[in-house]
């Protein structure tokens, strides 16, 4: 990829699909509407969750009858058309997450994203012992790195790769320093560049494209040519468009 922020990529192809699918001058309504954690993840067997506990909320965005979703700890509502999502500045957490949302949501209309709502009920838990599987099969026992703590991944990860071989970064004051499945967790803000290092695969939520942190973990990736993977529904439509590995096992396309 090229050196410009990741959501200015995005930003430029966005547009380019609004040109060439004819949307540009439809009158085209935007919905991004914030959801309880019921109507998000429905009723998952563990409570420990970002969203259940309330410091993080998904937000749905509507375009054209097709419904994507985004985490995010800045939810917000927006109703408008999808040339003002283009001239968003980004500047924040919360324009980011609209347009993220909103770029998912496009992408789905037109059969460029899947997996763009997020799972439910037990699906969580069978997403982490899914990932961990498929990490077991490609790369083997390997030493794995989680940037943005989710519990059910995490403690599969402890199961299935063993406390000493993980480590785990978080932004949200409340987690960090604690000690979770036989691991610390690492301050995100200072510790990041350590993990990557530290871990030959790297597991990355796709949050960090609405909290402004993706690209310097991107380019820590870059720098010492580790392996990744962007996990979740946040990311599909970035991923999609800018060639990034992506894994969201249990993602929905209702």
């Amino acid at each position: 990829m090229s050196d410009a922020p990741v959501l200015e990529r995005a930003r430029t192809a966005l547009a380019r699909i609004i040109g060439e699918q004819d949307l540009a001058d439809v009158d085209v309504s935007v919905l991004v509407k914030t959801l309880t954690p019921e109507e998000a993840i429905g009723s998952p067997g563990r409570r420990d969750f970002p969203i259940v506990i309330g410091r993080e909320r998904v937000i749905e965005a509507k375009v054209l009858g097709a419904r994507a979703h985004a985490f995010t700890d800045s939810p917000t509502e927006f109703v408008g058309k999808l040339g003002e999502i283009l001239d968003l500045p980004l500047m924040s957490s919360r324009e980011r997450a609209v347009f993220v949302a909103t770029l998912n949501a496009v992408l789905r209309h037109v059969g460029r994203a899947g997996q763009t709502l997020h799972c439910r009920d037990d699906e969580p838990e069978r997403c982490a012992e899914e990932i961990c599987r498929h990490i077991l099969e490609r790369w083997g026992r390997v030493r794995v790195g989680l940037i943005g703590r989710n519990p059910a991944i995490a403690e599969r990860m402890s199961q299935t790769f063993g406390a000493e071989s993980i480590a785990i970064t978080d932004l949200d004051e409340a987690n960090v320093g604690k000690r979770e499945f036989a691991t610390e967790i690492w301050d995100g803000n200072a510790k990041t560049a350590e993990l990557i290092r530290r871990s030959d695969l790297t597991l990355v939520t796709g949050t960090t494209l609405v909290n402004g942190t993706f690209d310097g973990i991107w380019e820590c990736l870059q720098e010492d040519g580790r392996d990744y993977l962007v996990y979740g529904v946040t990311g599909a439509g970035v991923c999609q468009l800018l060639g990034l590995n992506r894994i969201c096992p249990f993602g929905r396309d209702e």
